[in-house]
């Protein structure tokens, strides 16, 4: 299984609440710190397109960091 498919079953498996209290911040944690995304969690509990988790894992993906330009 590659990184790719382990973050949408990860992110399946938060969505279905398929886990403990525990495991579930578990899996978010996880999920949080492979995704370049800051808030992956919006996207999964509050998003109102209604996502899938293939599409959840797509956009924090793509996502990128605002590129504040250097102070002098």
């Amino acid at each position: 299984m590659s990184n790719h498919e382990h973050l949408v079953v990860l992110v399946r498996k938060i969505m279905n609440a398929e886990g403990t209290e525990q495991e579930l911040d578990d899996m978010l944690t996880e999920v949080q710190e492979a995704l370049p995304y800051a808030e992956v969690s919006n996207l999964i509990f509050w998003d109102e397109r209604e996502l899938t988790a293939e599409q959840i894992v797509e956009e924090a993906l793509q996502a990128r960091p605002i590129q504040l330009p250097p102070q002098s």
